[in-house]
């Protein structure tokens, strides 16, 4: 590959974000942890009621079920049967099984619990995991939300790879990860929400954002990465997403005052 090749391949490659940009996380989500719960009141108003049927929030690295108690709650209240994933902290493999089988398992007991198809909500890692089970398990899933899941990365654009090698026990480039990422890349016939911030401080907004296609969209929100499952922007398209009647799924279109919380429409 010649000098010129190779540049231009690592221009298209997105980088992590920056330094300034990531050690500005902690503050800016408790600012918006803050705004949530100034927030709550106008929220239970004006957001989507649900239909009660089951939803599962799966945390991101590191994370359990205690990181996605405000959103489950909110979305309880608004009509969704919203449950926690029940794996301790998310470890990776660690957590969901080397072959994801404990997490499968989780999903499936759900739908027969219920009788109905499951929506997954997945924030950072979690998302990775919701498109892997809508993947193997179409009949059973409803819907798929995924927020700040680099799910179009090749390992490199985010400042948590280091940190899921250790927890995780594998390597982001060995045969199984890269294969792993090659599905998760893919898209699946199961409408997809991909939301995603620009000054994302954790992984490259870039390659947080769906392919182009039927039944997926990209939400942009205002915020950090950290703070997505507490930021009042989310949430409210989250409950608008999952509010939305099984099989007649519609792109995301806010209106009146919810507007100016969302930059430009960017529905894939």
């Amino acid at each position: 590959m010649t000098h010129a090749r190779m540049s231009a391949a690592r221009a298209a490659t997105p980088l992590p974000p920056s330094p300034w940009l990531a050690a500005a996380e902690l503050p800016r989500a408790v600012s918006e942890f803050g705004l949530l719960a100034a927030s709550i009141p106008g929220l239970l108003r004006s957001a989507a009621r649900g239909d009660g049927h089951p939803v599962l929030v799966l945390p991101g690295l590191l994370a359990g079920d205690r990181s996605t108690a405000a959103l489950r709650a909110i979305l309880t209240r608004l009509g969704f049967d919203a449950r926690g994933w029940g794996l301790g902290r998310n470890r990776g493999p660690r957590a969901i099984g080397s072959h994801g089988e404990r997490l499968q398992a989780r999903v499936e007991a759900l739908a027969e619990e219920t009788g109905r198809k499951v929506s997954l909500v997945g924030w950072s890692l979690g998302g990775l995991y919701a498109r892997l089970l809508a993947r193997r398990l179409p009949a059973q899933v409803r819907q798929v939300i995924t927020l700040g899941s680099p799910i179009m990365d090749k390992g490199r654009a985010t400042n948590a790879g280091e940190i899921f090698e250790i927890v995780s026990g594998t390597a982001r480039n060995d045969r199984a990860n890269r294969a792993l990422l090659a599905e998760l890349a893919a898209p699946c016939s199961i409408p997809s929400s991909a939301l995603y911030s620009r000054s994302d401080g954790v992984c490259a907004w870039q390659v947080c954002r769906e392919m182009p296609g039927a039944q997926r969209e990209n939400i942009e929100v205002f915020g950090s990465h950290c703070g997505l499952g507490v930021n009042p922007s989310v949430i409210f398209a989250v409950a608008d997403r999952l509010a939305q009647t099984e099989g007649q799924w519609m792109p995301f279109a806010p209106r009146g005052w919810a507007t100016w919380a969302y930059p430009a429409p960017d529905h894939a």
